[in-house]
């Protein structure tokens, strides 16, 4: 552990407020970000002065339109290299950017606004212009919208900058604005509010989680001190929105340690974007990992015996040597290491190209359980996904696994200077300096999340092992009883199922019910390939999840993957439907958990009859 004069070195009160600064001093001409620009699929580079550059203009741009110290400004697009210019202009201002999800509602959009009194909004295409628009006539704060999208303004309107102009603007501005700026930044406090991450709200309205300056600076020191193994040769991709705490704080250290990010906009295509990158570094939900674990199963499932039967082979010399071994700091049998070194080069590193990670170092990945088979198969592969676990509320990271000595199965260790202790009901509370100041505008909320002595309430279940590393057990809001009386953790069994090539989402059901229940949305793709394999007629997705050979299947996929569940956890029916869960319908939140609530109260019918 570095000594308290290292630590100094590692980042100073109020990081992010001089970190391009710094940066471009320290190495102008190195690539800070890669993004596409609309229309474009070459990826163009912004070197760490063009960046300097682009956040001084902006700064002054916002300087210019009124912004003060403390403002709060909103971000409302999916994932652009203009949002990291326009939050480092934030914080050279000592103003708030507040990023919305990219597929918020009006009603979202407008809360949020209000709740942040936001005068300005920036806006990434055509459907987020036209409801930063209405929200204009509602919104009595909101006065200017800036496009750092391809949008095509409406004739009428007066109230739009695009990009360029707001640059522009900053660009040409005053000798006195630059000194007013250059004054702001030199006044920043550690205690400024450096932005609102915006909880997902499965249940309720959102709350913002008011995330200091000194929460990110302590998040930077913390995190150097545990990823020893990263360096300014690591590359990364922006795959989660960077209105999701996670890809924002992980973005911001990768920033800070001189790596180069690649800004993926479209989740879509963010296989493509891996496979022309090849990032060294990646944080991701569980979700991903799922079906990258399902794609090579399938691909498996497809090979010969002969050549099935020498994979199998591959991950078990695999899961003994990095498991056995390389996972506890040992240096494996001389034979064992030969023989891994071949399958890695024959098979694992063919595996590794065809997903993207050529010279793959650390997977960051939370949100959600992800199931220790697939984490083992993964390890074995030779992907190092590091698990770990947090929240908003906590500036991200509170554990994650080590680089040596992790257990799979837990979400790792507590991170330096993080306190973690379980409290009434087995809840895991947190203390620490990455702790949120508390909910903006919500001193009632705020006050419910904290306990008398000061602890945050993270509203997890979990226990810690033997070997000191933290066990999740469920969510509490989400832990039911049967009407047995039996405690069920749905996410538990959740994640389970979602290793199932043809099981792309599943809510458990089962509250005050005789036993447990479920709706599952099948992988479409999937099904439709089985049932043209084994000649079975369809017209329409509806026919197939009607179809008794396809729930056969399911009900076969399911029973395989309860095994070693006790019977009162065991789905004992389910429901097929033909549509997925999606976060405009209001069924998942803007991090895909899903809204059990919504959920239990849109399908009743179809629930109340596997209860029939």
């Amino acid at each position: 552990m570095p000594s308290v004069s290292n630590k100094r070195e590692l980042s100073m009160p109020n990081t992010l407020t001089r970190l391009v600064d710094k940066q471009a001093s320290r190495h102008p001409e190195r690539e800070a970000l890669y993004f596409r620009r609309d229309g474009d699929s070459a990826w163009t580079p912004m070197t760490w002065l063009q960046l300097k550059d682009d956040v001084e203009c902006a700064a002054c741009a916002l300087e210019t339109l009124g912004v003060n110290p403390q403002d709060r400004l909103t971000i409302f697009s999916a994932n652009r290299a203009e949002i990291i210019t326009v939050d480092f202009a934030a914080y050279a201002n000592r103003a708030i950017p507040v990023s919305l999800y990219s597929t918020c509602s009006y009603e979202q959009t407008v809360y949020i606004l209000k709740d942040t009194s936001a005068s300005i909004m920036f806006v990434g295409d055509r459907r987020q212009y036209e409801i930063a628009r209405r929200a204009l006539g509602e919104v009595a704060t909101l006065r200017i919208i800036v496009t750092i999208g391809n949008v095509i303004l409406d004739k009428d309107d007066k109230d739009t900058l695009t990009y360029s102009s707001f640059l522009e603007l900053g660009r040409h501005a005053s000798e006195a604005c630059r000194a007013e700026v250059d004054r702001r930044r030199d006044s920043a406090v550690p205690e400024d509010i450096a932005t609102l991450i915006y909880t997902s709200g499965t249940t309720g309205e959102p709350k913002g989680a008011t995330l200091l300056h000194s929460n990110f600076d302590a998040v930077i020191d913390i995190h150097r001190e545990r990823l020893t193994m990263l360096s300014a040769n690591d590359t990364s991709v922006t795959f989660l929105p960077l209105s999701h705490i996670f890809e924002k704080a992980w973005t911001y250290f990768c920033l800070y340690m001189s790596m180069k990010v690649w800004v993926n906009t479209d989740p879509r295509e963010i296989q493509d974007t891996l496979r022309e990158v090849h990032p060294t570094c990646m944080c991701s939900v569980p979700r991903f990992w799922e079906k990258v674990y399902t794609g090579v199963q399938e691909k498996i499932a497809t090979m010969s015996r002969l050549q099935r039967a020498i994979v199998a082979q591959a991950l078990k010399v695999g899961r003994a040597r990095n498991l056995r071994y390389a996972r506890l700091g040992h240096k494996a049998p001389w034979l064992l290491e030969t023989a891994y070194r071949l399958f890695d080069k024959k098979i694992f590193a063919t595996m590794r190209r065809a997903i993207g990670f050529t010279d793959g170092n650390i997977f960051p990945t939370a949100g959600a359980p992800l199931s220790a088979n697939i984490v083992e198969f993964l390890h074995a592969c030779g992907l190092n996904i590091v698990i770990g676990y947090g929240l908003s509320e906590t500036t991200a990271t509170v554990t994650c696994y080590p680089e040596v000595g992790y257990i799979i199965g837990t979400v790792g260790t507590t991170l330096p200077r993080i306190q973690v202790k379980i409290g009434e009901h087995n809840e895991i509370l947190v203390k620490g300096p990455t702790i949120m100041q508390g909910y903006f505008n919500k001193p009632e909320a705020t006050a419910e999340a904290f306990t008398a002595d000061g602890w945050f309430r993270t509203g997890d279940a979990g226990y810690f092992d033997r070997e000191g590393a933290l066990v999740l057990t469920e969510r509490l809001k989400d832990l039911f009883k049967t009407s047995n009386g039996k405690y069920i953790a749905p996410q538990a069994i959740e994640s389970r199922l979602g290793e199932d090539k043809y099981i792309e989402q599943v809510a458990v059901i089962g509250d005050q019910r005789k036993y447990v229940t479920a709706i599952i949305i099948p992988a479409f793709e999937a099904i439709k390939e089985y049932a043209n394999k084994h000649k079975i007629r369809y017209k329409s997705i509806e026919d197939l999840v009607k179809n008794t050979d396809i729930r056969a299947l399911i009900q076969e996929r399911i029973e395989k993957l309860q095994q070693g569940l006790a019977s009162f956890e065991k789905i004992k029916k389910f429901t097929l439907l033909p549509r997925a869960f999606t976060m405009e319908s209001g069924e998942l939140t803007n991090t895909l958990k899903i809204r059990r609530p919504v959920i239990n109260h849109r399908y009743a019918r179809e629930i109340e009859a596997m209860y029939a």
